[in-house]
């Protein structure tokens, strides 16, 4: 693989440094600050390269003592090379990560979107066991996890859907993996002869975007207040505090009840408008790229069915890596992050190599 970036962001970092101890740059917070960053984004690629470097260097050492010794050194020797080689593949894998583009939304926050689809009850009920895993994971890392738009329960304590935002440090980067179709292979409370039925979810993980930064203006908003129903006690029955926001050019709809207050519903759901049309925005841009690079390493399109929930065999398995577990129950009990990560890992992975 070409070093030559690698040689470019290992001298950007030095450089880094140098001004980080300069006078004029310590008695500037927004130099520091712009500084500081940017060398702690290249402190994880730079150390990898200089590791990777270091290998290479005795690696060729090994080489060179299995072409001079001979019996238990020289046997030593090969097993010292296959170890290195092997040490070396793993890292390069990484390297290319690091050469991956920055997801400019990797700071964001996010607006959590879960829908029941096909499946009738069972995929209400689904749903329901989505949002308690997320809600777990959540308070596992944390973060903090807000209700924007719920749908009532179903008889059997199913969620049709349910909106809601997640904060936090690294949350985008984490979730993001998350968007796509979920889909469940179990019998169902509502199935009396004991047959597997398959039902799935959809999961929508939204960035959340400023107002601003989309340049949405007041005119092409329609602004309708109606009576919410559900939590609130009586005071929801009686005021029009309810909110549904319509972007008119683009027809998306965004609309929140859940808060007493009509100001909190509103906000809200110019939050949930915001990120829908952010990531409208976001799939328009992606169905204009090459397709043949869309079809090795995946649109994000959320139609795509990204993972399957085996309970007879307690498995789950991811499909765009080949990522199983077989610890079924403690995940949908929150225990998700290190199948994130090894998803993730996967998916790196192929657009690396891509």
């Amino acid at each position: 693989m070409s070093l030559e970036k690698f040689e470019e962001l290992k001298k950007e970092f030095l450089e880094l440094e140098k001004k980080l101890t300069l006078p004029e740059v310590i008695s500037d917070p927004e130099k520091i600050r712009d500084y500081g960053k940017r060398h702690g984004e290249l402190r994880g690629p730079v150390e990898d390269y200089d590791r990777y470097l270091d290998l290479k260097r005795q690696l060729t050492q090994a080489e060179t003592l299995v072409e001079q010794e001979s019996g238990d050194m020289r046997e030593l020797a090969e097993e010292e090379v296959g170890t290195l080689k092997e040490k070396i593949d793993s890292l390069e894998k990484t390297l290319r990560q690091h050469l991956i583009p920055k997801d400019p939304d990797a700071g964001k926050n996010v607006i959590f979107e879960l829908r029941a689809g096909t499946g009738g009850e069972e995929a209400a009920l689904f749903c329901a066991d989505l949002f308690r895993m997320y809600s777990r994971f959540v308070e596992n890392m944390g973060w903090k996890l807000d209700i924007y738009s719920g749908s009532s329960t179903t008889g059997l304590g199913g969620l049709k859907e349910i909106v809601f935002s997640v904060e936090g440090k690294d949350v985008y980067e984490t979730l993001k993996w998350e968007s796509g179709v979920h889909r469940v292979q179990r019998v169902p409370e509502t199935e009396s002869g004991g047959r597997i039925h398959t039902s799935a979810c959809s999961v929508a993980v939204l960035p959340q975007a400023d107002p601003v930064e989309l340049n949405i203006r007041k005119d092409d908003l329609r602004i309708d207040t109606y009576r919410a129903s559900g939590k609130g006690g009586q005071h929801v029955n009686v005021t029009d505090s309810a909110v549904r926001i319509t972007h008119i050019p683009t027809g998306v709809v965004a609309q929140c009840q859940d808060e007493r207050s009509q100001f909190q519903n509103r906000a809200k759901a110019m939050n949930i408008l915001s990120a829908r049309l952010k990531d409208r925005m976001k799939q328009d841009r992606l169905s204009k790229e090459d397709a043949r690079r869309r079809e090795q390493i995946g649109s994000g399109d959320r139609s795509e069915k990204i993972r399957t929930y085996n309970f007879p065999q307690n498995r789950i398995t991811d499909h765009r890596g080949s990522v199983t577990s077989y610890n079924l129950q403690g995940i949908l009990d929150g225990a998700l992050g290190d199948f994130i990560s090894e998803v993730r890992k996967q998916i790196l992975n192929e657009q690396a190599a891509e």
